[in-house]
């Protein structure tokens, strides 16, 4: 028999037994009327406080067994799953996406949706929640109630993820800086330079913008950072770290939040192609 406890920052603490279901997210309860009424017997719902507008209303349901406890994400966007956990291969990172499946490991399993809570109006931060398994013993407390959380229920639809501007200069510097991750090539890729950024984003577009400026591509991955992070994560913001450093998280964490994806990678390098065949050859 299992028991798992979801908790986070400003969060009830929920905790359910064997042969329980919680489904959570903005507005979770929505997805109850498409619960047929005998399934719908076993299941809590739990409203997450300070959501974003585009984080979907229904997130994640969690489902416990006798001997498994399973995550099913329904999410439109994707979530970062670690969990800790004494075994020989250590903690374990993998991402969800819609649709997908995990079975979580006893101990505590971390859930991190990037730029999943509102702190101020178009200021986010990301939304950690912990589920924890464990097998209770045969004195066990009693498992307590989950409390309304008091959070006004959003039901309204989702909104779009915030994001750069499609083909803007911005959107071809994330491009040329997250490109060594979107590509994977390498467990630890090195950021481009400012020089081979602005040469990227010529090749692709056929016009650089006044991006052989030095300053210029600078100023572009600051707001690609302040748009990437919280206004607290934001590396640009600390007060201390060498530049690299700085540049290798915003080229990570722009892939890792999918500001641009592999799609629009593989569709620039299209067009560039396209582009270079239609040229006048001369002579």
């Amino acid at each position: 028999m299992l028991r798992v406890t979801l908790r986070g920052a400003d969060l009830p603490t929920a905790t359910l037994g064997s042969g329980e279901r919680l489904l959570f997210g903005r507005a979770p309860h929505q997805a109850l009327r498409t619960e047929e009424p005998d399934r719908a017997l076993d299941v809590t719902v739990l409203a997450l406080p300070h959501c974003a507008p585009h984080v979907s209303r229904l997130l994640g349901e969690l489902e416990i067994g006798e001997e498994i406890a399973r995550l099913r994400w329904h999410g439109a966007g994707e979530t970062q799953v670690a969990s800790l956990f004494d075994a020989p291969g250590g903690a374990r990172r993998v991402t969800l996406v819609e649709g997908m499946s995990l079975l979580l490991d006893e101990g505590e399993n971390h859930l991190v949706v990037m730029r999943g809570r509102e702190l101020d109006p178009e200021v986010y931060d990301d939304l950690t929640i912990v589920v924890e398994v464990t097998t209770p013993g045969e004195e066990a407390a009693p498992r307590p109630a989950v409390a309304d959380s008091g959070v006004e229920r959003d039901s309204s639809a989702t909104a779009p993820s915030p994001g750069l501007v499609r083909h803007s200069r911005e959107w071809y510097v994330a491009l040329a800086l997250a490109e060594p991750w979107l590509v994977g090539t390498d467990d630890y890729p090195r950021p481009p330079t400012n020089r081979e950024i602005y040469e990227r984003v010529l090749r692709w577009h056929g016009y650089a913008w006044n991006l052989e400026r030095s300053q210029r591509v600078d100023d572009a991955i600051k707001a690609i950072s302040s748009l990437a992070f919280s206004v607290r994560d934001d590396p640009f913001r600390a007060s201390s770290g060498r530049a690299s450093n700085v540049r290798f998280a915003v080229g990570r964490r722009t892939a890792e939040v999918r500001l641009v994806t592999v799609d629009d990678l593989a569709g620039v390098e299209a067009a560039a192609r396209e582009r270079v065949a239609g040229a006048p050859h001369p002579g």
